[in-house]
């Protein structure tokens, strides 16, 4: 656990088992290298009802077919890892789960990761994975008026550019973004009164690494290109309706309360939820914890309200 964090603030389940996840050197070029390989030997989880299978070519993707469909709708999921790290495999269970339980098809987006593979390639393997879906909405029975994109983490901050970028285009658009602790603002690591805080699990030493690596200049930059860093964008009206849930106590707090507040001024419909004494990535780790089955469920009600 970061030094320095006062851990009488975290939620007393999380607390525990956050005390079990294993430190990450995700600075360490050589782990980043290795990582896919290692996560390749993770076993793919069983979901009744739900069929996994892996889609490559122009766009690469995961897909979670539920046996039982009780909607038309459909969610384009990106997966976390403060754009360094990670592959849609990790949240198999998540999607598979989601899948079984609203009864709709979710596409997860594999995309290439910094720092080898600098913005934009991580958003354009993304928009590819969205025009598969749109593509494939006939053969997969899909209303292509009722997709929506989510995402965490970094995840979640592609899942935002990503639909400023299919909302300037000529459509179909998505019908909703579900954002999960995304990291929105590459401005957040500027602020070195952070730096003392050592949040558990993404502290802003490895924001400014991250960003860094996603961006291939230094964070903060007067100037960036539309959709690398998505709170920047200065006109939010037009966007979808929006969910947006993240931990009081994490890193990017402030950048997700500040944007559901912008989207709000801006007219569009946007759904903020703060969990209490939740830390970075509690949806993935902490997932037995009473209080994020709760936020969870929530999060999942509201989309199946969009897209169910």
């Amino acid at each position: 656990m970061a030094r320095g964090f006062d851990t009488t603030l975290i939620d007393g389940e999380l607390r525990a088992a956050l005390g079990k996840v294993p430190a990450v050197p995700l600075r360490s070029a050589l782990f980043r290298r290795i990582a896919p390989l290692l996560m390749k030997l993770r076993p793919v989880p069983k979901v009744a009802g739900v069929t996994i299978s892996t889609h490559k070519g122009a766009a690469a993707l995961r897909l979670y077919q539920p046996r039982e469909r009780r909607s038309d709708g459909a969610l384009l999921w990106i997966h976390g890892g403060g754009y360094i790290i990670g592959t849609a495999s990790l949240d198999d269970q998540f999607c598979a789960e989601l899948a079984r339980d609203l009864g709709i098809v979710i596409a997860s987006a594999e995309y290439r990761l910094a720092p080898r593979h600098p913005f934009p390639a991580p958003l354009d393997d993304c928009h590819a994975a969205w025009r598969w879906l749109v593509g494939q909405a006939g053969a997969l029975g899909l209303d292509t008026g009722r997709l929506a994109i989510g995402g965490l983490s970094a995840g979640g901050g592609l899942a935002a550019a990503l639909v400023q970028k299919v909302c300037d285009g000529p459509g179909p658009h998505p019908a909703a973004q579900w954002l999960f602790a995304p990291m929105l603002d590459d401005r957040t690591a500027l602020r070195v009164e952070l730096d003392e805080v050592a949040h558990p699990m993404w502290d802003n030493g490895l924001n400014r690494f991250g960003w860094s690596a996603y961006l291939g200049v230094a964070p903060g930059a007067p100037a960036l290109p539309a959709y690398a860093s998505p709170a920047r964008r200065e006109d939010l009206a037009g966007l979808p309706p929006t969910w947006i849930g993240v931990g009081s106590i994490e890193l990017f707090h402030d950048e997700d309360v500040a944007y559901a507040r912008r989207l709000e001024a801006a007219g569009v419909a946007a759904t903020l939820a703060v969990v209490a004494g939740a830390p970075h990535g509690f949806e993935a780790w902490g997932r037995d914890a009473a209080i994020t089955r709760a936020h969870l469920r929530q999060a999942a009600d509201w989309l199946a309200t969009r897209i169910g």
